[in-house]
């Protein structure tokens, strides 16, 4: 990195980013990667010191990986760590210190899988996949429509989970719209064909989102933010749109803005690319636009090729920031979250504010085998 682009970084990077109670030292967060290290559901200390590496070098917000609520369909492995129970709340309290000790502060992301769980698949192997229309992302019967029962539930072990966030110590919380998972289910109208309130149009079909986030900020303070994920690309599906157009766009987010969200996080496979037509703005900075709410940026950051070429092995560049740097400087977005590079290397983000970018040790896809 030359010595401007050094300063750049240092200028578009480190400033402190706030909203209610949080304040984050600079404008890096570390993305939600599901590791699969804590068995039992409840992280351990090798997961505590994982999250803290990535605080020590330099990161301002951690996101944890995907966390399961309190619900019997809502995960589909016994590695990935739950968000409720004793045990794993004295888990998460040691991770929640960990990080702060190394000056990060921290938000868990809560999660509930819906249809995608696979059949008798632990936490509760005897759990049917619930989803809004008992049908898979791609079409096929799988698992049961939920009754409003079943939504009731999963609204409450979302709202539970998000005030244990608060009492344990963590910073906010984020709740998991994306990527073909619960939430998104009821917004994408290739899975959500319910007749009643909760499906139909796309405003209707925001209805269980809203009233999870909802919730959620009444179960907590208002010092405490609440952050949201959303994509408009699914597992398997890489070419959904939940919003066509900038006006379907607004028509999605103006019920979740109302509904309490103050931070949306907008994932992407690749950060660069720009989401509609005649504009160069990518998904974060259309929704930073239209909704006035900050907005968090992911996809690909770190690495010159997307993450699934980073997934099939091939290790990748971590120096082509440009740029993202020439975004942040026009505040397209509020922060950027690193993923597969902060994997490679826990001290991304200091290298990156340094200007030691030829330092920094790339991605391959063997680094996923161990908790480093």
């Amino acid at each position: 990195m030359t010595d401007e682009n050094a300063r750049r970084a240092a200028d578009a990077l480190a400033r402190p980013f706030s909203v209610r109670g949080l304040t984050s030292r600079n404008r890096i967060a570390m993305a939600p990667m599901t590791r699969q290290f804590s068995p039992g559901g409840v992280p351990g200390r090798d997961v505590a010191e994982y999250y803290a590496r990535r605080a020590a070098g330099g990161v301002g917000l951690i996101i944890t990986e995907g966390t399961y609520v309190d619900h019997a369909s809502a995960g589909t492995s016994g590695r990935i760590p739950v968000f409720h129970g004793e045990d794993a709340f004295a888990g998460w309290s040691g991770v929640v210190d960990s990080v702060h000790r190394e000056g990060g502060a921290i938000i868990p992301q809560l999660w509930h899988v819906g249809v995608t769980r696979a059949e008798g698949a632990p936490p509760v192997a005897e759990a049917e996949p619930v989803g809004p229309s008992g049908v898979s992302l791609s079409g096929e019967p799988k698992g049961r429509a939920m009754t409003q029962q079943d939504l009731d539930d999963v609204i409450a072990a979302f709202a539970d989970a998000a005030a244990a966030a608060e009492r344990l110590g963590f910073d906010g919380v984020e709740l998991h719209g994306a990527h073909g998972y619960l939430i998104d289910q009821f917004l994408w109208e290739g899975s959500n064909r319910r007749t009643d309130a909760y499906g139909g149009g796309i405003v209707a079909r925001t209805r269980f989102a809203a009233e999870i986030v909802a919730a959620c900020r009444a179960a907590v303070s208002d010092s405490f933010p609440l952050f949201f994920r959303m994509s408009q690309w699914k597992m398997d599906a890489y070419e959904a749109k939940l919003a066509r157009t900038p006006e379907e766009l607004d028509a999605l987010l103006t019920p979740l803005a109302e509904a309490g969200v103050d931070v949306f996080h907008a994932s992407t496979r690749r950060y660069w690319l720009p989401e509609f037509e005649d504009s160069d703005l990518n998904l974060a900075g259309w929704v930073k636009k239209i909704s006035g709410r900050p907005t968090v940026t992911v996809g690909s950051v770190g690495l010159d090729g997307d993450f699934f070429s980073a997934f099939q092995g091939d290790s990748s560049s971590v120096t082509g920031i440009d740029q993202l740097l020439d975004r942040m400087e026009r505040d397209e977005f509020d922060m950027v979250a690193v993923g597969r590079a902060l994997i490679a290397d826990p001290e991304w983000a200091a290298k990156t504010l340094l200007g030691r970018t030829a330092d920094i040790t790339p991605f391959g896809a063997e680094m996923l085998k161990t908790l480093r």
